[in-house]
């Protein structure tokens, strides 16, 4: 990022590696050594990386997978002794907190109360207030790729395992509808993640290469159609979809699961598709915290 205190934290230049660490804990919830290599290896890459573009400030932070692993500080620890790097692990309530941020400076205030649904690998993170500091931070084990690993033995999984995991999301989810509720209803409902924005592409939003500032979003109509279709299709056949990712086709069926069941338990029409998630919300709390006279 080219950033300052009060600009847009719009990569300068992005690197990107698909590790989902979440399908790499066994029966243990140990993160397994593939997945130790694979992220050390990462980290590497990315410091060097970060020396080439002349990088003055580096920011490391993990999340679920790290967080939940029973050896997550000894990984931890490793990758600090090898490489340098202290990575920051944040807890499910911050990440949920950091992405309201970002949705919340993406949208404006004219967006009202704001209700923000993130599905990672790992995790289910929702958040909702009227400010930029949400009154409600929630953190659910309910990631995509974690229900993937836990729940479907088959691809496509069968029938009883989808209604399987489809009841326990749902019963997971409508504990925390009562505690989101009595804050107000939300004007404005914003998906961010990539399950949600490929579970948009496929039902008709614009493209990404259409650039940042299209409108997207995502009916509930339309997501309770592609629920029941992508839990019949193959990872092959989900690849085919426009806007899904090889690396990702796996898990979307477990995450249209989970969108489904949130936009129907919140009575949520329609979500808004915002850009920005997590790790923009990470580089604007930094900014934020930043001293000294602003040029």
């Amino acid at each position: 990022m080219d950033a300052h205190r009060g600009a847009r934290p719009i990569p300068a230049f992005s690197h990107k590696e698909e590790l989902r660490l979440s399908e790499h804990l066994d029966a243990g919830n140990r993160l397994s050594a593939r997945g130790i290599a694979r992220l050390g290896e990462f980290v590497t890459e990315a410091l060097q990386i970060a020396e080439d573009k002349g990088v003055e400030e580096f920011m490391a932070f993990a999340t679920s997978a790290v967080r939940e692993a029973a050896n997550g500080e000894h990984v931890l620890a490793e990758i600090n002794a090898r490489c340098g790097v202290d990575i920051q692990v944040l807890s499910g309530r911050d990440e949920a907190r950091l992405t309201f941020l970002a949705a919340r400076r993406w949208f404006g205030w004219s967006s009202g109360r704001l209700l923000t649904l993130d599905i990672g690998g790992g995790s289910l993170e929702i958040a909702a207030g009227m400010d930029e500091e949400p009154d409600v931070a929630i953190s659910l084990p309910l990631g995509a790729g974690r229900l993937t690993r836990d729940w479907f033995t088959a691809d496509p999984p069968p029938a009883d395992e989808v209604r399987k995991l489809r009841k326990h999301v749902r019963a997971e989810i409508a504990r925390t509808v009562g505690g989101v509720a009595r804050y107000g209803d939300p004007h404005c409902a914003v998906a961010t993640s990539k399950t949600f924005k490929q579970l948009a592409r496929i039902a008709g939003a614009r493209p990404s290469n259409d650039g940042l500032y299209v409108s997207r979003s995502l009916t509930r109509a339309d997501l309770a159609e592609w629920a029941v279709k992508l839990t019949r299709m193959s990872t092959g056949e989900r690849a085919a979809l426009p806007g899904v990712s090889e690396g990702r086709a796996a898990q979307l069926a477990a995450g249209a699961i989970v969108a489904d069941a949130i936009m129907d338990l919140f009575e949520i029409g329609e979500l808004d598709v915002c850009p920005w998630a997590l790790r923009e919300g990470v580089i604007l709390r930094r900014l934020d915290l930043m001293t000294g006279p602003q040029g």
